[in-house]
């Protein structure tokens, strides 16, 4: 029985996009805001959400860095009101590890089925979206993996520290936790990345390439990005549109010595200019065909990368999970189909990160490290090391041998 059966009713979103969202020191928060989020009226509810707003909206300038704020601060306000009751400025450890025993086991009315938009449009009025929560389901169920543990503990502590710089409260309740947290498992070596086998793979792009004869104008688009993702080791936020870079057809070119590369801005707001094999050049030629364009992009072709709503708009990151979602459904119906029923679960949960880990891992024997390092976009030669399997093959090698029932050994005279 989960513990918190008896919470019914779900929050509703409070940050938008940054496309959307005010600047919070122009445009304070309001107890209007808080009512239709949490329908309390609370004078110190509305503090702690304006000190959040201006929080997280400090890193506007990164994309992915700003979500993932949004989404453990919307967890954590709609937690400290709506179960804990009390407000941030009264928080202690112990609220802390409740707040992470909540994560780790939410009610169902707070989990979703599938990723929603916060927000939609309604006749020029941006209104929240009735299917969003603050929790969200991982194929059949909801799983909090310790990586994502972490990052919330980060967030937090990340948090309550500018609200210590800024003199909300006196002292970070997290601090004393980190280390000793039950929540966090220390490891003795760095877990291997999540990636897929040859044969799910292949799978995989089977399916993308059966999607987009069926349906070119929606997966056409997608087998490209997959092949792009395969190839050039990018991220899906790399092919969204921010407010720093909106990734077009120019950034292929091709440099004097006829050799093709990709320019493109990674985690962290870092340019990188990537390798663009044969391979990446036959999917690229067959993507500009299926949009009326020429065979390769012209010098400073400023076409939209990849398409969103409309040929001229990019798309969204939350768009290219539902895109490859598709694919990697239709993937495990057909490994379901050979009798491949274990590895077709493993298609139903993932991510389209885990296809950067699949191909880093099968280009690790084949290139040097510092190129692979390069076009992913490595901070360190040792986050390329991770993917190097050949220790972890000659452990599970040696173990091969053991036995549950030992024979006794004659002893030496």
């Amino acid at each position: 029985m989960r513990r918190h059966s008896h919470i019914k009713k779900a929050p509703r979103p409070f940050f938008d996009t940054l496309d959307y969202m005010k600047n919070p020191v122009k445009t304070p928060v309001t107890p209007e805001d808080i009512h239709r989020t949490l329908e309390v009226d609370e004078p110190e509810a509305v503090m702690d959400y304006q000190v959040a707003s201006e929080f997280i909206f400090t890193y506007r300038g990164s994309v992915e860095t700003f979500r993932q704020y949004r989404k453990t601060l919307e967890q954590l306000l709609a937690w400290c009101w709506l179960v804990n009751e009390k407000p941030i400025r009264k928080m202690h450890r112990q609220d802390v590890e409740r707040f992470m025993e909540f994560c780790v086991d939410p009610p169902k009315s707070w989990i979703g089925s599938s990723r929603q938009h916060r927000f939609q449009t309604q006749k020029g009025i941006r209104v929240p979206n009735p299917k969003w929560r603050p929790f969200c389901k991982t194929g059949n169920q909801y799983i909090i993996v310790n990586g994502t543990l972490k990052t919330c503990f980060n967030v937090l502590g990340s948090f309550f520290s500018y609200l210590v710089e800024e003199e909300y409260i006196l002292q970070s309740p997290v601090v004393r936790i980190r280390q000793k947290s039950k929540f966090i498992k220390t490891q003795q070596q760095a877990t291997p990345p999540r990636t897929l086998s040859v044969e799910q793979w292949n799978h995989v792009l089977d399916a993308a390439e059966e999607l987009a004869e069926f349906d070119p104008y929606n997966h056409e688009r997608t087998l490209f990005m997959l092949s792009a993702m395969f190839c050039m080791y990018l991220r899906i936020s790399e092919f969204a549109e921010s407010k720093r870079w909106r990734p077009i057809m120019g950034h292929f070119f091709r440099d004097t010595g006829g050799r093709w590369w990709f320019r493109t801005v990674g985690k962290g707001n870092k340019e990188r200019t990537v390798t663009v094999c044969d391979a990446m050049l036959q999917a690229l030629r067959r993507y500009r065909r299926s949009r009326g364009l020429t065979a390769l992009p012209l010098p400073d072709e400023n076409t939209v990368l990849v398409y969103g709503k409309s040929r001229t708009g990019a798309i969204t990151t939350t768009r290219i999970r539902q895109l490859c979602k598709e694919v990697f459904t239709r993937a495990a119906f057909n490994m379901r189909l050979c009798g491949k029923n274990e590895d077709a679960e493993v298609l139903d949960r993932i991510t389209p990160h885990w296809l950067r880990h699949t191909v880093i891992s099968f280009d690790v024997p084949l290139r040097p490290l510092h190129h692979i390092r390069d076009d992913a976009g490595h901070a360190s030669i040792r986050t390329t090391n991770r993917y190097i399997d050949s220790v972890q093959a000659e452990r599970h090698h040696s173990a091969q041998g053991k036995t549950v029932r030992v024979e006794e050994k004659e002893q030496e005279q």
